[in-house]
């Protein structure tokens, strides 16, 4: 039972917390994907399962010179890049900040699955879904929550000009 009980260690990580991770970043992504918005269930459950990586692994160093709040602020830094790469303009409107802040979001869940926070960040995920959901229905179903950059445009690329409006 012995060989079986290393072979099946992940110290310094916990089972339980890489399955908190890549729940919470399951539940967004599914969500995002289902929109067919640019991060889905893989990349969503990753970001959350290497946040919570980086952070415990910082948390274990013991040294006079090991910070672990410089290393939750590299990894905000490095999400932040990542969000910045779905962000998109298309014929002036832009396109991917919600999946850029849903980044944002994720990292933060690793960050209290690391902590040692596993049901705050479940919750914290069903708040996230509540938000993207229920924002989401009333933009779709109010027109005055449409105006400026959420407003639905119909672009028809047959004709290759920009939508007008």
């Amino acid at each position: 039972m012995n060989a079986l009980s290393a072979l099946l260690s992940i110290d310094p990580f916990e089972w339980s917390s890489v399955g908190t991770a890549l729940l919470c970043g399951a539940l967004i992504g599914v969500e995002r994907q289902l929109r067919g918005k640019p991060i889905g269930i893989r990349t969503s459950a990753l970001i959350v399962l290497a946040t919570y990586m980086f952070v415990k692994v910082s948390l274990q160093l013991d040294s006079d010179n090991v910070d672990p709040s410089r290393t939750i602020g590299q990894v905000v830094t490095g999400v932040g890049f990542l969000g910045a790469g779905v962000i998109m303009t298309r014929h002036g409107a832009v396109h991917g900040v919600t999946s850029a802040a849903a980044i944002w979001v994720l990292a933060a869940l690793g960050v209290c699955i690391a902590t040692g926070h596993e049901l705050s960040a479940i919750k914290l995920s069903l708040v996230a879904l509540f938000i993207l959901w229920i924002v989401h229905a009333l933009e779709k179903n109010n027109h005055v929550l449409r105006r400026g950059v959420h407003r639905i445009v119909e672009y028809r690329p047959e004709n290759d000009e920009p939508p007008q409006g």
